[in-house]
């Protein structure tokens, strides 16, 4: 079995946060799946561990919401210590007038609640835990916890290797006449820069090109303006990482997106993964005519 895979078995009360949790996992780039029978948790190990790599982070959430089938976890995490995979088991829970206000506000019913009442199902869904929650790496009370603060305890647990794999920067470089991306978060204009399509040699090269990166960098309004933006972006990004963004989209076109934008998005990609985010990058426009 993978030894390098992340497996974290969510767990805990109905109406605690699994699907606000189960989602916080999403946006740290774990695979997830929600309401999985315990029975099919070691076969889906099996095939993580088979991925060549491609799932190493899983989060999983199993409850009581499978019935009778959920009585078999306990079988299923001694099948995974038996193949010799390492697990986490994230129990949620709330205090139970608080789970009460909660299935009364959501007009959810409690699934051990048919024939009860909602705090007869609790009462009954808590001594059917009892087990699980005593083999928990880590109990969460989520009674005085908002979505926003769940999702930040969540992270501070479940981000890997201390990277800031919280929040996914995408840069794009475009072409103001060609349109602004419709999903750009923050949208910056270097028209303002020389630019190099009045060079006649330059006219037909790409911001790729050395040449043209070291027309766009002779001038000291491209340094200045560096500066700012940078200083701008390392005060803005953390401040969303804290909101809980998984993903920022910043934009930064010139008038074709063939030139100054690629120049200054490709080194704002340099500065970025300097600084350990994980950063993509598109030249939407670069190829148009």
């Amino acid at each position: 079995m993978n030894e390098n895979i992340r497996f974290v078995i969510i767990t805990g009360l109905s109406g605690a946060g699994k699907s606000q949790a189960v989602h916080s996992f999403e946006d740290l780039g774990y695979f997830c799946i929600d309401n999985l029978p315990p029975q099919l948790i070691p076969k889906f190990a099996e095939l993580a561990s088979q991925s060549g790599g491609k799932i190493n982070r899983i989060a999983l959430v199993s409850d009581i919401r499978g019935g009778e089938f959920f009585s078999s976890l306990n079988e299923a995490l001694l099948e995974l210590e038996e193949v010799g995979l390492d697990y986490e088991i994230l129990f949620l829970e709330a205090g139970d007038d608080i789970l009460i206000r909660r299935f009364k506000e959501t007009r959810r019913r409690h699934p051990l609640a048919a024939h009860a009442s909602i705090q007869e199902g609790i009462k009954e869904e808590r001594r059917l835990l009892a087990s699980v929650r005593g083999r928990a790496d880590k109990i969460i009370d989520t009674s005085e916890l908002s979505p926003q603060q769940l999702k930040e305890e969540i992270t501070s647990l479940y981000a890997l290797d201390g990277k800031q794999e919280n929040i996914l920067i995408t840069l794009v470089a475009f072409g103001f006449k060609y349109g602004i991306p419709l999903d750009a978060d923050l949208v910056f204009d270097v028209r303002f820069l020389p630019n190099p399509h009045y060079v006649e040699h330059l006219r037909p090269l790409t911001g790729n090109d050395e040449e043209v990166k070291e027309y766009v960098w002779k001038w000291a309004v491209t340094h200045k303006f560096f500066q700012k933006l940078t200083d701008l972006i390392d005060f803005l990004v953390p401040c969303y990482i804290k909101e809980g963004k998984p993903q920022l989209v910043i934009a930064i076109g010139c008038t074709g997106g063939k030139h100054r934008s690629v120049v200054v998005a490709a080194e704002l990609e340099k500065i970025l993964k300097g600084k350990n985010y994980s950063v993509i990058s598109e030249c939407r426009d670069i190829n148009k005519a």
